[in-house]
């Protein structure tokens, strides 16, 4: 069933009718340009300038007014300045326009407070438009050529209009305008078609989120490009992905800019580490999102996504004229992690008998014997795919396969190979004219004249399937629901907490005085961990507030006295905590509060080095223990849990199993919780045990 949410797009996206206040005469001007586009490409629905001062614009009858037009269009652009922009988005809502695309600037993105004056406009505008869908403000506009509507006023079109789509083409959601338009210059240069394109500017109601749902419900729309600067809203972002997955349409974008979280990132580890990047980096890879670092990148795997093949195990065979090309993309896939399995030997021994000096393993060199007998490319492509299995198959053919001479062998070759193995990817790296280019296109082919570039996009290709395939997120675990106090606890305190969210803590006791110290520590049995015990002081090591190794009763007296010397004056003291010395692999896990994805779960390899190391993982809460598994195999000290240089694995279930209980706690406990650290945590062949915690409340005492 269609998100309603996204479905309300569809007036503004794809109307029958549309009214431009401010329309100018002159095709140049911002009020201009949308009529002169869409005069040019046909708009097939109508077009109702408003001009109090003119009868007609560029040839099309214009009304003096709103109230004057003979019919309530399904759009409006609003081309007018300042506060007669408001005042008309509240006309068109009353008059029952679906939808409006307001260019005027001047609002929030004009006030670095966020309180003045022009952040209270748009307020305005919002309030005034109620259920009416408002794209903008200060939004450059969009276009949908498969109708001719293009309500926007750059001037990129100036160098052609969008590519005809034979495949459904690529759809672009983008919060910035000039970069958009960017994007589809970029792709309609390369030869990839972009029907659609959708600016959001302040994003005051329509969001990026929003646009890539109603794409992924478009079912004329193969591939999603995508270019942001910020989220704002969670809740449609992560609806129009989960959308675009089911419809297996892949979302590549583009995400600039970083920053951290506030204040409160210099209380908490897992804070300081998340940036909003970096959280919004592991919500677009819990969805299967790629992140492409540039606009030719981004171009990149968008035309290689326009084939719709997506394979799930992604192995890459290379057939090359030169070694060192083979070598060159050997280097790339090993570094993205794209399998290039060998060829089967029988195969590799008859390859051999045809060509004797060639090298068969894989990259498959046929060396320059290709010149001589060019119906060898095809017996080896064959080869390769048929035999050797692979999805994708990469041809270096360098100026060889541009030339007039050659390449009408290479497409008639290969071309048969990609006919009896319809299911794989073909790419071809070549230097070719536009025109050869487009014969080896519309022969199926992928053609790039840069190795590494194909070799990334052919690798992406295997990330989206994998993404579609995966099986369904594995259930959170059931959890009590905890009750969070008033203010941030110490952390006896917090371990009580964590211990009602069903999450092992190592055996501890807190000392309100040196006789309690002794006893704990006799009766854990030596050695023992002391800890200062102060809600004021969240990392003890910092002032020398851990005391390992407490040997016996005398150590304990000494260090009780030692720990209390060393609280900063004003601190809190609510004592010692005396604890059982726990031994294992120290790893960290931690949750903080992201003021758009709400909380988000952290793991990683502990100690002190965290924060210099960052080999950690973040996803948004709550998740399954499959997942949280999942979490720890990625980093990249994964081995010195898996069992590494002969060491006893540590116990990797009880492990996710206290992160996945983590998440649990985290989202059922509301929005006060603004931070946990769980650091130390120890792994051990025998389970997983928090040594240390740290729990934020907001509004604290």
């Amino acid at each position: 069933m269609p998100n309603t949410r996204f479905s309300s797009l569809t007036p503004l996206i794809s109307p029958r009718s549309v009214a431009i206040l401010g329309a100018s005469t002159d095709p140049t001007r911002i009020g201009g340009r949308p009529i002169a586009y869409m005069s040019k490409r046909g708009f097939d629905g109508r077009i109702l300038p408003v001009n109090p001062n003119r009868a007609e614009v560029q040839g099309i009858p214009a009304f003096a007014s709103l109230a004057a037009l003979p019919e309530v269009p399904d759009v409006a652009i609003v081309a007018i300045a300042g506060e007669a922009a408001v005042d008309a988005v509240g006309e068109l809502a009353r008059m029952g326009v679906a939808a409006a695309i307001v260019f005027t600037a001047g609002f929030a993105e004009a006030d670095p407070t966020g309180i003045g004056p022009a952040t209270q406009a748009q307020a305005r505008m919002i309030e005034a438009a109620g259920s009416m869908r408002v794209l903008g403000p200060n939004c450059l506009g969009l276009f949908n050529d498969r109708i001719g509507f293009y309500p926007i006023f750059t001037s990129s079109l100036e160098g052609g209009f969008p590519l005809p789509s034979k495949t459904g083409g690529v759809g672009i959601a983008s919060q910035s305008g000039a970069f958009g338009t960017h994007l589809f210059a970029v792709m309609r240069n390369r030869g990839i078609a972009t029907p659609i394109l959708v600016t959001t500017g302040n994003e005051a109601d329509v969001t990026i989120g929003d646009v890539i749902g109603w794409l992924a419900e478009d079912e004329d729309t193969a591939v999603i490009a995508a270019y942001a600067e910020g989220i704002h809203e969670s809740e449609s972002l992560i609806a129009a992905l989960t959308t675009a997955r089911a419809a297996r349409k892949p979302v590549v974008m583009m995400k600039v800019g970083s920053s951290q979280l506030g204040q409160q990132a210099a209380q908490s580890h897992t804070a300081s580490i998340a940036g909003d990047d970096a959280v919004t980096s592991a919500v677009l890879a819990e969805f299967g999102v790629l992140r492409a670092n540039s606009a030719e990148q981004l171009a990149d795997i968008a035309y290689a996504a326009t084939k719709r093949i997506y394979p799930v195990s992604n192995t890459l065979g290379v057939l090359t004229i030169s070694g060192g090309a083979g070598v060159m993309v050997s280097d790339a896939a090993e570094q993205l992690g794209l399998a290039m399995p060998e060829m089967p030997q029988a195969t590799q021994d008859r390859l051999r008998a045809m060509v004797g000096f060639c090298a068969p393993r894989n990259p498959v060199d046929t060396t320059a014997q290709m010149f001589n007998d060019t119906s060898l490319i095809g017996k080896f492509g064959e080869a390769m795919v048929a035999e050797g299995g692979y999805t994708s198959v990469l041809a270096f053919m360098t100026a060889v396969g541009g030339a007039a001479s050659m390449y009408p062998h290479v497409i008639a070759e290969l071309g048969a190979v990609a006919k009896r193995y319809p299911d794989r990817l073909y790419c071809l790296s070549l230097i070719a004219t536009p025109d050869i280019v487009r014969a080896y296109e519309e022969a199926g082919f992928l053609v790039f004249e840069d190795l590494n570039r194909a070799t990334v996009a052919l690798h992406a290709m295997g990330l989206f399937g994998a993404s579609f395939a995966a099986e369904p997120p594995s259930p959170a675990p059931v959890c009590p629901v905890v009750t969070l106090p008033g203010r941030t606890p110490n952390e006896a305190e917090a371990k009580a907490l964590l211990e009602q969210a069903s999450i092992a803590i190592v055996p501890e006791r807190a000392c309100a005085t040196v006789d309690e110290a002794i006893a704990a520590a006799t009766a854990f049995g030596f050695p023992v961990v002391m800890k200062i015990l102060s809600p004021d002081i969240l990392h003890k090591s910092e002032i020398g507030g851990v005391l390992v190794g407490v040997a016996d009763v005398d150590a304990v007296r000494a260090g009780y006295a030692t720990l209390l010397s060393r609280a900063p004056t004003g601190a809190r003291v609510d004592g010692v905590l005396v604890a059982k010395q726990a031994r294992g692999v120290e790893c960290i896990m931690g949750i903080t509060r992201d003021p758009v994805f709400g909380p988000i779960a952290m793991f990683g390899l502990g100690g002190i080095f965290v924060e210099v190391l960052k080999d950690v993982v973040f996803r948004r809460c709550p998740f399954g223990v499959a997942e949280a598994e999942e979490m720890i195999r990625s980093i990249r000290a994964a081995p010195v849990l898996l069992g590494a240089r002969g060491q006893k694995p540590v116990d990797i279930e009880a492990l996710a199993t206290m992160l996945a209980k983590l998440s649990v706690f985290a989202a059922q406990s509301g929005p006060t919780l603004q931070s946990v650290d769980l650091n130390p945590v120890f792994a051990t062949p025998d389970g997983a045990f928090a040594a240390d915690a740290v729990i934020e409340i907001s509004h604290a005492d």
